[in-house]
């Protein structure tokens, strides 16, 4: 149950950034930093939601920590809509709904992240990362065979590799680790752009499911790097699962 402070709170979001919508549901997600990787992730999973026909009784609506021109790069590259992105300068309405800032040991955001990656205070890290190098039989597969990943020019090759290897139908070997790989790259690459301050690098995520009167129908809130739904194998589930 979310106390009366964070519903007040996040009443005050909706109106603050105009989050209406027009739809039976709505979906409000707070990110961290727009070069967060579970950002970059759970974009990418919504912009393939959004672009599916379920989507066509959800509003989803997103906040991150960024500038304008991260924003910019950030949709082009994920694709999710920039009209449905807003960022902010600092973690202060992450604070007012009780997100976790993640491990602060006090060292600096660098640290702090360092930590979280190792397992510490994250413990769904571990997992996550092993799975994205020895695959998942229930999740569904990320790469079509026509699809090309190209690691700077250096390293090409189609997304038939998977299926030639491991076959189809599933999550493969590699697979994941790739994906999160080009996505890691990617934010290296506009690093200046995408992190706006190191430290709000450890900084997690919550979603928030609204009906068609802002009631609130489903509430996650991360704890983890690579986290960022409680069903990272269907990361989108609760949206097919609390929208009938």
């Amino acid at each position: 149950m979310l106390s009366n402070n964070q519903k007040t709170n996040l009443n005050k979001l909706i109106k603050d950034f105009k989050f209406s919508g027009s739809k039976k549901y709505k979906l409000i997600v707070l990110l961290g930093l727009l070069g967060d990787f579970d950002s970059f992730e759970y974009a990418i999973n919504l912009k393939n939601f959004i672009n599916n026909t379920q989507s066509e009784d959800i509003d989803i609506f997103a906040i991150a920590i960024g500038s304008k021109i991260g924003k910019d790069k950030f949709c082009k590259f994920t694709g999710f809509p920039t009209k449905n992105l807003e960022v902010v300068f600092d973690n202060k309405i992450h604070q007012e709904l009780m997100i976790s800032k993640g491990v602060d040991i006090g060292l600096g955001g660098w640290i702090n992240m360092l930590i979280m990656l190792s397992g510490i205070n994250s413990f769904k890290t571990i997992q996550e990362v092993i799975r994205g190098y020895t695959g998942d039989r229930n999740s569904k597969q990320i790469f079509s065979d026509e699809d090309q990943i190209n690691f700077f020019n250096l390293i090409k090759f189609s997304g038939v590799f998977f299926k030639y290897t491991c076959g189809q139908g599933y999550l493969r070997p590699f697979e994941l680790a790739t994906y999160r790989l080009n996505n890691m790259l990617e934010i290296l690459h506009n690093w200046s752009d995408y992190i706006l301050d190191n430290k709000y690098l450890p900084q997690r995520s919550a979603s928030f499911l609204l009906d068609n009167r802002d009631q609130i129908i489903y509430k996650y809130f991360s704890n983890d790097v690579l986290g960022y739904s409680s069903k990272m194998e269907d990361p989108l589930a609760f949206l097919t699962e609390n929208c009938k």
